[in-house]
């Protein structure tokens, strides 16, 4: 079985392209900031709290990152590891690891981001707003005539 589980902030904003076919498909690859349990002793006497995992996400997740993810927003995201390897413009052979995302959802409210530990709010919008997400507020007045109270 090779299933991923991570939550951890977005190192910068993510990078987006599209697929060059009859239906263009979305690619988002992004770095994931996920913080370990417990802080290991480097050489050099830091503290290395935090690994940084390379995602890509594809179609309809490609797409959401596209429209929410920013610097610092925190995430959940399932998947499977995938490795792979090409050679460089030097020919020399690299070796890749990423976590291709499944599944992805927001680890916090969009008013907890603002108090995030990156320090910086995202510049955009982290989170679809009423109107975008298919639902709306219901005033308290109209709240006693539904039928599911």
């Amino acid at each position: 079985m090779n299933k991923v589980v991570l939550m951890g902030r977005l190192t910068k904003d993510p990078s987006v392209k599209y697929s060059q076919s009859d239906t263009p498909l979305a690619v988002a690859r992004f770095t994931l900031a996920v913080d370990r349990r417990f802080r290991r002793q480097s050489e050099g006497g830091d503290d290395q709290s935090a690994d940084f995992i390379s995602c890509v996400a594809f179609g309809k997740q490609g797409e959401f990152v596209e429209k929410y993810a920013h610097k610092g927003t925190k995430f959940v995201v399932s998947g499977r590891i995938q490795t792979g390897r090409y050679n460089n413009k030097d020919g020399q052979t690299v070796y890749t690891t990423d976590v291709v995302v499944e599944e992805i959802e927001f680890a916090e409210s969009k008013s907890a981001q603002g108090s995030s530990d990156s320090g910086e709010r995202p510049s955009q919008a982290s989170a679809p707003s009423g109107a975008d997400d298919g639902f709306m507020n219901v005033p308290d007045e109209i709240d006693e005539d539904l039928p599911f109270n």
